[in-house]
């Protein structure tokens, strides 16, 4: 069986996290912004004079400190302004000086870049490399990570004459490609696409998903063909209750784990809402393959009532691009479970014409600017904190921070590889997800209860450890040290905010809030590929657990009858109860066993089977998994050095949704 490998820094690569200290001030991470994460990446050289750069120079607000402490009162419940939103006509107010917007945009047209937009609060350009670098007296290079190619400048960049005091943040210096946080099983292959004609033939989805992700703990006797010894002998919970259903979950079963059918009686069911997917690329099929998802799982069809999509920078160069990074995949998923979640309210995909930073930086300024809707979903990131340059955080910052002005919640997925190979939660959080004025969604996984009824919820972070492959393993062998899991940690770039002053650290702390990730106990999609509708099965990651608390997020602004803004901050606020507090959960019958070899008999505790893997996890749940001529142990609730705790942690936030205590919470 053959799992897909997340990307891991070599431990012999990183600098040391303990030296990374919070600059003091706004003021000094600008002026110092050369990413610090490109000392951990090889330098490809210089970029190629001639390469054409679009870039968004943001402006700085007139009064900023006075803006910060305006949008602060919108969410202070003592505050006369609570929940007031801003107006476009209230931003004015703090809007740029137009001879400071007019000396920027002089800079940048002195150096031959042309402007293509300009809003009051930003200048879009576009220019060769060449250019770029004289306006902002820097140097751009290429870096690759882990496989990845990456765009930095390596000299601290500072547009020239007195229009650079006028610069808060640039996006475009940099260039990220914006990734899905999608996660599948795999097995020799990914599962196959099974015909949605078949599936429809069979008896729907239960001929192929089952939620019995957990079955009856059972014995396994483990031999080497041809010799006596070793053998090995184990028993635990077993994953999987049928070798020929794939353990999903449907609509309806999430519908009812998250407390839904009570709020949809009651006429909750985001009516009234418009939820934002915001993508990139689109694909053809969107609207076709969702349709064919709502037959099969009972959901009411999209029409052109309740479902658009818009191009803001226009369609894609290539129309295969989405296919082939796969985009159709993201898309796909956050439209059916955005859908599956709040399915009265309207689903509008915003796509971005590409993936980087900058495209869709100023695709989030579409949807602020033209108010498209108060619930916006990001299943990406562009990269980790560290690997951020300050100049690309602000950026996406101010323009979240006015978002938050207008009572619009951006969500953003909070990555799939916990703390991705940093060893540490120090600067481990995904851009933008770290922004203080966005909700980033951290991931679950969900259990069936194997001695009783209902399900359990636990942080969401994998490991694998063969058992048996055509013979017993002597000893047992780490498949995978860490197959996936909810990312998170601390942001070395922003401060705390106030309302995480009881959270430890100094820094933004990663996730707020979470739901279902783990593609182990995932679920299904319809997609087109290759010219077929098919169901593939599967599917998860933190790109799943971002829609679905949108949608949450949407059914709570209807329930208030207003929008309640940033969901961040209101999270934060709830008392314990309301919120369902993910803790680590240790099964009694989590898999063990004895090896019988030459030199006698060696016991396997279940800890000791992932001795190395278990971390600083207090519990955690582990099966034994049948993948044909190979056994393995997989675990449930080991993410890195990101741990689940009591309380807000940095697997799952402050917890996960339960619509019977949220709603009414949540509208206070």
């Amino acid at each position: 069986m053959r799992f897909k490998t997340l990307p891991l820094v070599a431990a012999s690569s990183l600098i040391s996290i303990a030296a990374l200290t919070l600059p003091a001030a706004v003021a000094q991470r600008i002026a110092d912004n050369v990413p610090e994460g490109i000392r951990q990446a090889s330098d490809l050289g210089r970029v190629t004079s001639t390469q054409e750069i679009n870039i968004t120079v943001q402006l700085q607000l007139q009064n900023k400190a006075a803006f910060d402490k305006a949008v602060d009162a919108l969410y202070d419940h003592a505050s006369p302004t609570f929940h007031h939103w801003l107006t476009a006509e209230d931003l004015k107010k703090y809007a740029p000086a137009k001879e400071q917007s007019d000396a920027v945009r002089k800079e940048l047209e002195s150096h031959n870049l042309e402007i293509l937009s300009a809003d009051g609060f930003s200048i879009r350009a576009r220019g060769t490399a060449a250019n770029v670098e004289s306006a902002f007296n820097t140097q751009l290079h290429e870096f690759q990570r882990n496989g990845k190619i990456f765009r930095a400048n390596v000299v601290s960049a500072r547009l020239s004459g007195a229009a650079g005091d006028y610069v808060a943040g640039v996006a475009g210096l940099e260039s990220h490609q914006a990734r899905p946080q999608l996660s599948r099983i795999e097995t020799s292959q990914p599962p196959p696409t099974i015909a949605l004609s078949k599936v429809e033939a069979s008896g729907g989805l239960a001929s192929i998903i089952t939620d019995k992700i957990l079955s009856t703990p059972a014995s396994f006797v483990f031999t080497t063909p041809g010799a006596s010894l070793p053998v090995g002998v184990y028993y635990g919970n077993v994953y999987g209750a049928n070798p020929n259903l794939i353990p999903d979950y449907t609509p309806a079963q999430l519908q009812a784990h998250y407390g839904l059918p009570t709020a949809y009686k009651a006429g909750f069911d985001g009516t009234g809402q418009t939820i934002v997917l915001l993508e990139a690329y689109g694909y053809p099929t969107i609207e076709a393959d969702a349709n064919a998802f709502c037959q099969l799982t009972g959901l009411p069809p999209l029409t052109s009532s309740n479902f658009s999509i818009v191009y803001p920078q226009g369609p894609p160069v290539s129309p295969e691009a989405a296919a082939l990074l796969t985009w159709d995949v993201e898309i796909a998923l956050d439209v059916q479970w955005a859908h599956s979640i709040a399915p009265g309210a309207k689903i509008l995909v915003v796509a971005a014409a590409g993936q980087d930073n900058e495209s869709l930086l100023d695709a989030m300024s579409y949807i602020i600017t033209n108010n498209l809707g108060n619930s916006i979903n990001d299943s990406w990131e562009v990269d980790q904190d560290l690997f951020s340059g300050p100049l690309e955080e602000q950026a996406f910052d101010q323009v979240l921070e006015t978002a938050a002005a207008k009572g619009i919640s951006f969500q953003f997925s909070s990555g799939d590889g916990g703390d991705g190979g940093l060893g540490t939660p120090v600067g481990a959080p995904g851009v933008p997800s770290n922004s203080p004025h966005a909700t980033a969604v951290g991931g679950t996984s969900i259990l069936n209860n194997i001695n009783g009824s209902g399900y359990e919820t636990l942080g969401w972070g994998s490991s694998f450890v063969t058992l048996n492959n055509q013979g017993v393993l002597d000893p047992p062998s780490p498949m995978l040290a860490y197959f996936g899991g909810s990312g998170g940690g601390e942001s070395l770039y922003f401060p705390k905010p106030s309302w995480q002053a009881s959270l430890p650290g100094t820094g933004r702390q990663v996730p707020d809030v979470s739901a279902l990730a783990d593609p182990y106990t995932g679920v299904p999609i319809v997609l087109t590929a290759g010219g077929v509708q098919g169901v593939q099965v599967g599917w998860g990651g933190t790109s799943l657990a971002s829609p679905i608390f949108t949608a949450l997020w949407a059914i709570a602004n209807q329930y208030a009858g207003h929008s309640l803004g940033q969901a961040a901050l209101t999270i934060a606020a709830l008392k314990p109860g309301e919120l369902v507090d993910v803790l680590p959960l240790s099964s009694v019958t989590n898999v063990a066993g004895t090896i019988y070899d030459s030199t006698g008999a060696t016991f396997y505790s279940p800890s000791s089977l992932f001795a190395g893997q278990v971390y600083g996890a207090t519990g955690f749940t582990s099966a034994v998994l049948n993948a044909g001529n190979t056994d393995f142990a997989i675990s449930f609730g080991l993410d890195t050095s990101l741990t689940v705790t009591t309380g807000w942690d940095n697997v799952t936030g402050y917890g996960t949704p339960n619509v019977n205590t949220f709603l009414n919470a949540a509208a206070k």
